[in-house]
């Protein structure tokens, strides 16, 4: 009988929050990432390089909504979301180009590929104004997030949510690869 092994959950993070880097959906300092254990919610920090972040280094919260200092500025938004979904360990934050170019108008993304309509159907699109960026986004997100595994800030990029940092990983990637096939088909003037 085969075991499985299981990882530490901040390890497990780091090594996903490097993968979104290693394939192009953050660049090197972009996006955050944030996993639950118990009642702390550990959180990249802010300025983090996804390329040698560790696991010790990731920023301890707490889900009642204390901060530390030095986390990253989205913060208060993975709290807000893990707090509002009491099944999700994990929340991801990415800057997918081709998800952020095809929301830039505003509306919500409707997948036209099989894989982006079974799992999403339609993703909602944010619009937060930068200057409110940071008091309006923890609810808006977090309130999206309890109906849905993913939800786009128009301009800004990808919250997914899940049981998982794999699990979360599979619903950024998979809306990814959506936006860019549509982008392709737009191209070739199939859509």
């Amino acid at each position: 009988m085969r075991r499985m092994i299981e990882l530490d959950p901040k390890a497990d993070l780091i090594r996903h929050y490097r993968w979104l880097r290693q394939f192009g959906l953050n660049d090197s300092h972009s996006g955050n990432a944030s996993v639950r254990i118990g009642n702390d919610v550990w959180v990249t920090p802010t300025g983090s390089c996804a390329d040698t972040l560790e696991p010790d280094q990731l920023m301890r919260c707490h889900i009642d909504g204390s901060l530390a200092d030095g986390a990253s500025l989205d913060a208060a938004l993975h709290v807000a979301v893990l707090a509002a979904n009491p099944s999700a360990r994990a929340v991801l934050h990415s800057h997918g180009p081709y998800t952020v170019a095809m929301t830039l108008d505003g509306s919500d993304y409707l997948p036209p590929d099989f894989e982006g309509q079974y799992y999403f159907g339609r993703v909602r699109v944010l619009n937060i104004a930068y200057a409110d960026y940071l008091d309006e986004s923890p609810q808006r997100v977090a309130r999206e997030l309890v109906r849905a595994p993913i939800v786009v800030v128009r301009g800004h990029g990808i919250y997914a949510q899940a049981d998982s940092a794999n699990l979360a990983y599979k619903w950024t990637c998979s809306l990814e690869l959506s936006a860019k096939t549509a982008f392709i088909a737009r191209q070739a003037g199939k859509i």
